[in-house]
C-alpha cells in the first residue's frame, strides 16, 4: 500500500487540489490534505537510508537547494514558537520529497500516461459541471468549481495537454479539445488567452500556420467582443490582461519595501500588509497577484533573489534542452513555462496545495530527471 502511494502521490494530491476547488468536497480534501501530509512525512522519517538515495539524486538537487535554503531562512529569522512557519517548512519538504520520490519510482507512468489520465479527470469534472449548468455564456462560466479562474487553470491546461499530443485527433479528442476550449474561454479568466496563446506557439511555432491561426483568432475576438458576454474575450478587451493587477503589484511593492532584505517569513507566502490598504480600496480583493513579488515578500530580496535564481536558471536550462522535442517533454515544458509567465498575474510557486503549482515543481523535476537520464544513457 505504502509503495502504491508513493508511486501515484502526486495523482493523489493533483486529484485532492481538485476536490479542494468544488464546494461540496473542499471540507473532506482539506482534512485529507492533512491526513496524506501526515502519512508521507511518517514515511521520510522511518525510511531515511531508502530516500536519501533519491532527495540527493543528482537530477533533483534543485529540491535540495531550496530545501536548504528554507531551513537556513528557518533558522535565521524564526523560531521554534512559530508553528505556521515550521508547518510550511515541513509541507514544503514532504512535497519536494514525494514529487521526487514519485518520478523515480515511477517514471514510465509519469512519461506515458499520466498526462492523458490528467485530461480525463478533468473532462469528467468539465461535464459534471455541463450537467450541473450547462449555460456557459450566461456569466463567468465555473460548473461545479467554486472559482471560475481555478476552473480555467484545470481546462486551459488540459486543453493543451490534449492539444499538443501528437498522436492523431480522433472524434472523441476533438469533441473533449472543443468543449476544453470552450469552457476555458468562458470562465472569463484572461490568462486563458495566455495559455492558448502559449499552446499554438509550442505547437507550430513562429510559422505561416500560426499567422493565419493569428489572423483567424482576431477575426474571432472582433466577433465575440461584440456579444454582451462574460468570456475571457470580453473581459480582456474591457479590462487588459493587468487592469485589475496593477493595484495588487502596488501593495504587494510597499509591502515588499517594509522589510526588502529579510522578507517577511516562510509563513508570510502570497502575503500583502492589508494595513497598507486605504479604506476607500477596501471593497477590492487586494491580494499577491504575482509569484516572483510574493517570494521576495516572503524572503527578502536577497534569500528571494537566491531562490528564484536557482528556479529561473534551471528553467531556463530544460527549456534549451528539450525546445526541439516533440515528444512529451514538450507538454511539460509548457506547463513549467506557462507557469513562469502566469506567475506574472498570479501567486503560482508559493504555496503547497495548488493544482498549477504542484504541475510546475512536477514538471520541471520531471524534465531535469527526464535530462539525467538520457545525459547518463539510463
Amino acid at each position: 500500500m505504502i509503495k502504491w502511494l508513493l508511486k501515484y502521490s502526486v495523482v493523489i494530491f493533483l486529484f485532492n487540489t481538485i476536490l479542494l476547488s468544488i464546494d461540496v468536497t473542499r471540507s473532506f480534501a482539506n482534512q485529507l490534505f492533512f491526513i496524506l501530509m501526515f502519512v508521507y512525512a511518517m514515511f521520510l522519517m522511518l525510511n531515511p537510508a531508502l530516500i536519501k538515495n533519491i532527495i540527493f539524486h543528482k537530477a533533483f538537487n534543485l529540491f535540495l537547494i531550496l530545501n536548504g535554503i528554507n531551513i537556513f531562512y528557518f533558522f535565521c529569522f524564526h523560531s521554534f514558537n512559530d508553528i505556521e512557519a515550521i508547518q510550511y517548512l515541513l509541507a514544503r519538504i514532504v512535497q519536494f520529497s514525494i514529487i521526487s520520490i514519485s518520478i523515480y519510482f515511477n517514471y514510465d507512468f509519469y512519461k506515458d500516461y499520466f498526462l492523458t489520465f490528467l485530461v480525463y479527470v478533468i473532462s469528467a469534472v468539465v461535464v459534471l459541471g455541463l450537467m450541473y449548468n450547462i449555460d456557459i455564456f450566461s456569466d463567468r462560466y465555473s460548473g461545479i468549481i467554486w472559482n471560475p479562474n481555478m476552473l480555467c487553470s484545470f481546462t486551459s491546461i488540459a486543453f493543451a495537454i490534449l492539444f499538443l499530443d501528437n498522436k492523431t485527433k480522433n472524434k472523441f479528442d476533438i469533441i473533449i479539445l472543443t468543449i476544453l476550449f470552450l469552457v476555458t474561454i468562458a470562465t472569463g479568466s484572461r490568462g486563458a488567452l495566455v495559455a492558448i496563446t502559449l499552446a499554438f506557439i509550442f505547437k507550430y511555432g513562429l510559422t505561416y500556420r500560426n499567422i493565419l491561426y493569428g489572423i483567424m483568432g482576431l477575426g474571432f475576438y472582433f466577433i465575440i467582443v461584440d456579444f454582451q458576454f462574460d468570456t475571457s474575450i470580453n473581459r480582456f478587451a474591457s479590462q487588459s490582461l493587468f487592469h485589475d493587477r496593477l493595484l495588487q503589484y502596488q501593495y504587494a511593492y510597499e509591502t515588499l519595501i517594509q522589510k526588502p532584505f529579510i522578507g517577511f517569513g516562510l509563513d508570510k507566502y502570497a502575503y500583502i500588509n492589508t494595513e497598507l490598504i486605504p479604506d476607500h480600496l477596501s471593497m477590492y480583493n487586494i491580494s499577491a497577484h504575482n509569484g516572483y513579488l510574493a517570494i521576495l515578500t516572503q524572503y527578502g530580496m536577497v534569500v528571494g533573489g537566491l531562490i528564484l535564481y536557482f528556479i529561473l536558471s534551471k528553467s531556463l536550462l530544460v527549456f534549451n534542452y528539450f525546445r526541439k522535442s516533440k515528444k512529451i517533454e514538450k507538454t511539460y515544458l509548457f506547463i513549467l513555462f506557462y507557469a513562469l509567465f502566469a506567475s506574472i498575474y498570479e501567486a503560482l510557486m508559493t504555496g503547497i496545495n495548488e493544482f498549477h503549482t504542484i504541475l510546475f515543481w512536477f514538471s520541471i523535476a520531471f524534465l531535469l530527471y527526464t535530462r539525467f537520464n538520457k545525459e547518463n544513457a539510463i
